[in-house]
């Protein structure tokens, strides 16, 4: 690995593409020595039809599914290097340390050992003629740690003086990070986000998610039901832990409402799945982030309208607001996460923090595949 540049700032690609299955999140960020992330460029593209059925198929067991993944890792690299290229054609004459990848989670068993995020790296590389990162979450693993969230170390740097604050991000899982005036940052997956309302609003009525809440709306909460969603297992767990598509899934919604005792609306189904995204977060806020004075929300679930008025409504005494008041525009604060993550790994220093993840120590995160 290189030696660390001298240079007052560095840029730095950050690439997301989450649970959500929706596309591919890009930004050019300058960072400077302090580490302090700057966005300057922005970029979106989304997931093919054909590629997102092939993901989403990729996270249950099937015939042939090495073969099948690797050859969607690589149809995500390209996508991937095409985003970067877009990107980067945006602006001239700078030069790029490197990216920082997340790639496309298929698994994440921590309880197992392992986590695998897809994206072939190496051709992401080849392609672009930068140098990537990627892989962050294994070495975390590896030290005992949930491997995620991974993003509170970034939102460390946000933290105010006086002022209790959680960041939180809705993306296809909810996640928190803590940031109290003093003390560790701690950070953790509250449970499903958008993941559970965008699968059933996709099997009903075709569309990729429930814009503003607008079916939502239509609804009423089903409280039967609500009381079995409540009732699972990953809600009573304290922190550190993580989730995913392992634990919410539309195969365990569809054992919940085969087990109510009378039919439920499909419009009642998707107001008292958003209703469940917003208990679960503030339930963790309130039981665990006790004296919380703001709350500033980033990631797709920002844009429901409806999820952000029932969240507020229960949270009475925090200021609940969308993270551009922090300024930093909320669509783009993972891949600014992942940019930073990069930085961290070329320069040799820690991406984690223990009190989030759970792991022995602070660690290098990251495998570095050179231009």
């Amino acid at each position: 690995m290189s030696e660390t540049p001298q240079h007052e700032t560095e840029h730095f690609v950050g690439l997301m593409s989450g649970t959500s299955l929706d596309g591919v999140d890009a930004v050019l960020a300058e960072v400077n020595l302090a580490g302090q992330t700057r966005l300057i460029h922005s970029h979106y593209l989304p997931f093919a039809d054909s590629l997102r059925a092939q993901l989403l198929a990729l996270h249950s067991p099937q015939p042939n599914e090495i073969h099948l993944a690797a050859c969607a890792a690589n149809d995500l690299a390209r996508l991937y290097a095409q985003t970067v290229n877009e990107l980067l054609n945006k602006t001239t004459h700078i030069n790029v340390r490197a990216i920082g990848c997340h790639g496309q989670t298929l698994r994440h068993r921590p309880a197992d050992g392992y986590t695998l995020q897809i994206g072939n790296a190496a051709l992401l590389a080849e392609l672009t003629g930068i140098t990537v990162v990627a892989d962050f979450r294994s070495r975390d693993i590896a030290a005992g740690g949930q491997g995620a969230p991974l993003v509170p170390a970034f939102h460390a740097q946000m933290r105010h003086p006086e002022i209790h604050r959680v960041i939180a991000n809705i993306g296809g899982i909810a996640n928190i990070s803590d940031l109290p005036s003093s003390g560790p940052v701690r950070g953790w997956d509250t449970g499903p986000g958008n993941m559970l309302m965008d699968a059933w609003i996709k099997r009903h009525l075709g569309e990729h998610y429930d814009r503003n809440g607008a079916w939502a709306a239509m609804g009423v909460i089903h409280a039967e039901l609500l009381d079995r969603l409540l009732s699972h297992e990953y809600l009573k767990l304290g922190p550190p832990k993580s989730a995913g598509r392992e634990q919410f899934n539309l195969e365990w919604l569809d054992s919940q409402i085969s087990g109510l005792s009378q039919p439920v609306e499909a419009a009642n189904v998707q107001t008292t799945l958003l209703e469940f995204t917003a208990i679960s977060l503030c339930d963790a806020i309130n039981r665990d982030c006790q004296g919380t004075q703001e709350l500033y929300i980033c990631g797709g679930g920002v844009h429901n309208a409806v999820l952000m008025q029932r969240i507020s409504s229960r949270l009475p005494g925090t200021q609940v607001k969308s993270s551009v008041a922090l300024g930093v525009d909320p669509d783009w604060m993972e891949a600014l996460a992942f940019a930073w993550l990069a930085r961290q790994a070329m320069h040799h220093a820690p991406g984690n923090l223990p009190s989030v993840t759970g792991a022995r120590g602070e660690r290098i995160l990251g495998a570095i595949y050179p231009a």
